[in-house]
């Protein structure tokens, strides 16, 4: 009977310390992910980790003595009003972006879904997606023409039906949101398609219970298939929020943050201070800045729309 027992226990092998989650494929999956993450290392996590230690120093970026200040530009931030003004601008963007792309993606997804079967309705959705196709610059200058005091459309047609035209982006009042009009006309289609993408993976079958249940299409959508695309919704608030506060291209296209720094922006403060001033120290304590104000508002932004669905 021992001897049975022995060899039986003489036959079960130890048991293997590994990591949680490791099998025998985590060594082909960590080479697979190898070159993906140096790249990350080398182009987003290494120049992250400098722009903070330049933020220490005062250094024109040429020369090749920096000078360590500590937290000099730090402090210099805080007392500086151009960069919350900036700061400020930044949230006007955010908080007009989401309001107006959202409800207009949304509006133009459900319009094209309904119509999705339709040849012209197809032809739409090509159409509508146009502006994201253009690059940022070449939009720039387009709206730059079309906001012009003197020739531009919007005031030819303010003048046509009796209106006094305006100086759109020289206007310290107007310039920021002549911008953001912009913007959201080049970014609604995204929200579009993504939007379009969700509704469409919505099963026939909750179509078909709600119409037996004598709902009708505003009720549908209001109360069937936006609740159940709510995750959709969340990724493009949280895509529309991260991308705007790092917003940079159409507003150093159209104003450079002008008139009068109406319209500056965190990155556009950023890069005058850091190549046109040759201040890369301050530039690089702006850009930190911008970091961790992204990271802070992202994150939370997350966990509070996390926490909502999970409650609902």
């Amino acid at each position: 009977m021992r001897t049975a027992v022995s060899e039986e226990a003489a036959t079960i092998r130890p048991r293997s310390r590994r990591l949680p989650g490791w099998n025998e494929y985590t060594p082909t999956i960590i080479l697979f992910l190898l070159p993906s993450i140096i790249l990350m290392a080398v182009f987003v996590v290494w120049p992250i980790i400098a722009s903070f230690e330049l933020s220490l120093y005062k250094w024109n970026g040429i020369s090749p003595d920096r000078t360590p200040v500590g937290l000099e530009n730090w402090f210099r931030l805080f007392q500086d009003p151009i960069f919350w003004r900036a700061f400020g601008n930044n949230l006007t963007v955010v908080v007009l972006s989401i309001l107006i792309q959202m409800p207009l993606g949304m509006l133009l997804a459900i319009m094209l879904e309904r119509g999705g079967r339709y040849f012209h309705f197809r032809l739409f959705k090509t159409v509508y997606f146009f502006p994201m196709l253009m690059s940022s610059v070449a939009i720039g200058i387009l709206f730059k023409y079309i906001y012009d005091p003197s020739f531009g459309v919007v005031n030819q047609f303010l003048t046509s039906i009796g209106l006094k035209g305006q100086s759109w982006l020289g206007d310290p009042q107007l310039a920021l949101y002549a911008v953001i009009a912009v913007i959201c006309w080049q970014y609604t289609p995204f929200y579009m398609i993504l939007f379009l993408a969700a509704l469409n993976s919505i099963s026939e079958e909750a179509r078909d219970a709600a119409r037996i249940d004598g709902a009708n299409d505003f009720q549908y959508y209001t109360r069937i298939a936006i609740p159940l695309v709510r995750g959709t919704v969340r990724t493009a608030v949280i895509l529309s929020l991260i991308g705007s506060l790092k917003y940079f291209d159409l507003i150093w296209v159209m104003t450079e943050g002008g008139p009068n720094n109406a319209s500056e922006l965190m990155a556009t403060y950023m890069y005058k201070k850091a190549f046109p001033s040759f201040d890369m120290g301050y530039g690089s304590t702006i850009a930190s800045a911008l970091f961790i104000v992204v990271m802070v508002i992202a994150l939370t932004t997350f966990s509070l729309t996390r926490r909502y669905e999970t409650e609902v």
